[in-house]
C-alpha cells in the first residue's frame, strides 16, 4: 500500500506529502510541545483527557540507592492522576519491532517502584520552570481541590497499584507491534497499552499535518479506563490482622508501636497496593510532611520499614533530613543505606526489615525519639495541617 497524500482545500488546492520526521530528536521535542496528538480518551467524570508533561528523559533507577539507569522518552499525567509512559522510535529504527516493549516493562516496573511522590513533584515543577511556565498555570489543570501534595502521592499510589498507561509511538507501528499491544493490554487488567502512529504531512512553507491513529482500544475497551479502577485503601483493621497472625512477637511489637506513634502524633494513610502498607505524614514546621512507610508484603512475606528522604529533603530542607538521618538508631542495615543516602543528597527510600530493628535493642523507640525531635526542633505542632 503506497501512502496517499492529503490534501488541505482553501482558495485553492494544496497536497501534502507524507514526510518521515528526520531525527528522533525532533519527534520527541514535538510531542513535549504538543502532548493534544496523544489526547485520546476520557477521565473519570467524562471530560476530555488532557495530558500534561512531567518530564522529559525521566530517570529510572533500579534500586533505591542506584543513579537512573534508564531515560524514559516522556513522561506525562492527567487530572485524575494516572500517569502515562511514552517511548518513541522512529520506524527506521529496528528496535521498534520488539526491543521497544522491554524497554517500556522495565521502564513500567521499576519507575512504580522507585518515583516517589517528591521525585514526581520536583521533575514536574523542573519542567515547568525549564519551559517558562507558571506553575499556577500548570497545576490549574491538574489539582481541583487538592493540594500539591495530595496529588502528587495520588500519583504515587498509581503507580504502585500498577494504573498507568504505555505508549508506544512511532511514524508507522509495525505489525508485530501492534500484536504484543493488544496481547498486553489482554493480560494486563490494570494497565493499558497503546501504540499511536502519528504520520507526518508537509505542505509549502511551514505548513504541516500530523493525523495519530491510536492502536489497543478494541481491546482495552473490555477494562474499566485506567482513571475509573477503584482502589481500596489499607486500613490499620487491615495492618493489625496480618501483624496479629503472622509476625513473631518481637516484630509485632515493632510494628504495633510504630502504628500507635502514628495514631496519636501523626496522620496515618492506607496504601492500595494489593499488599497491606501505611504511610504516615507528621507535623512539621507547619506542613504534613510524609516519613516513612510500613509495608508488610505477602510474597515473600517481608515486613518493611521505609523512610522517605525524597519527600523530607522536598518538604523541609537537606539539612533537616541529614540531622533526622544521624538521629536515626544505629541499626546496621539501616546505616549502610544512610551512608549511601548520604552520598546522594538524601534522595531516596532507605529501607529496613522488621527483623533487623528486632536485632536491636531500642530501635524502635529511637526511631520515635528521632521524629519526636523532628518535629520539635523546626517549630511544629501537632495541629499544624
Amino acid at each position: 500500500m503506497t501512502d496517499q497524500s492529503v490534501f488541505v482545500l482553501g482558495n485553492d488546492l494544496q497536497a501534502l506529502e507524507p514526510a518521515a520526521f528526520e531525527t528522533e530528536a525532533e519527534f520527541q521535542e514535538l510531542l513535549a510541545r504538543h502532548p493534544r496528538v496523544l489526547n485520546f480518551g476520557s477521565l473519570a467524570d467524562g471530560r476530555p483527557l488532557r495530558l500534561v508533561l512531567v518530564a522529559r528523559e525521566m530517570g529510572v533507577s533500579t534500586s533505591v540507592e542506584s543513579s537512573p539507569a534508564y531515560w524514559l522518552d516522556h513522561l506525562f499525567v492527567d487530572a485524575d492522576g494516572v500517569p502515562t509512559l511514552v517511548e518513541v522510535k522512529r520506524a527506521s529504527d529496528t528496535r521498534i519491532r520488539r526491543e521497544v516493549v522491554g524497554q517500556m516493562l522495565d521502564y513500567a516496573a521499576n519507575g512504580a517502584r522507585y518515583w516517589p511522590a517528591a521525585l514526581l513533584q520536583r521533575s514536574f515543577e523542573e519542567t515547568c520552570v525549564g519551559d517558562g511556565r507558571l506553575l499556577e498555570e500548570a497545576y490549574g489543570e491538574l489539582l481541583g481541590d487538592r493540594s500539591r501534595e495530595e496529588f502528587w502521592t495520588t500519583v504515587e499510589e498509581r503507580l504502585a497499584t500498577g494504573q498507568m498507561r504505555l505508549l508506544f509511538v512511532a511514524d508507522r507501528i509495525p505489525l508485530e507491534l501492534r500484536a504484543i499491544v493488544e496481547f498486553l493490554n489482554r493480560q494486563m487488567r490494570q494497565t493499558d497499552v497503546y501504540a499511536v502512529e502519528l504520520t507526518q504531512y508537509r505542505g509549502e512553507g511551514d505548513l504541516r499535518v500530523l493525523v495519530p491513529r491510536v492502536h489497543g482500544e478494541v481491546a482495552t475497551a473490555a477494562k474499566l479506563p485506567s482513571g475509573r479502577r477503584t482502589t481500596q485503601r489499607t486500613t490499620r483493621d487491615d495492618m493489625d490482622a496480618v501483624i496479629r497472625t503472622r509476625l513473631a512477637p518481637e516484630t509485632r511489637r515493632i510494628a504495633t508501636a510504630l502504628l500507635d506513634h502514628a495514631a496519636a502524633r501523626g496522620r496515618p494513610e492506607g496504601g492500595t497496593a494489593k499488599y497491606p502498607s501505611m504511610s504516615v505524614y507528621y507535623p512539621v514546621a507547619g506542613r504534613q510532611v510524609p516519613l516513612w512507610t510500613l509495608s508488610l508484603y505477602d510474597s515473600p512475606a517481608k515486613e518493611e520499614l521505609a523512610f522517605s528522604f525524597g519527600s523530607i529533603t522536598h518538604h523541609l530542607d537537606l539539612d533537616a533530613t541529614a540531622a533526622f538521618a544521624e538521629s536515626l538508631p544505629a541499626v546496621p542495615e539501616l546505616q549502610k543505606k544512610l551512608e549511601v543516602q548520604r552520598e546522594k543528597g538524601y534522595k531516596g527510600w532507605p529501607s529496613v526489615p522488621l527483623t533487623a530493628l528486632a536485632a536491636e535493642p531500642g530501635a524502635v523507640e529511637g526511631i520515635l525519639a528521632a521524629i519526636q525531635q523532628l518535629m520539635e526542633s523546626r517549630g511544629s505542632s501537632d495541629s499544624a495541617g
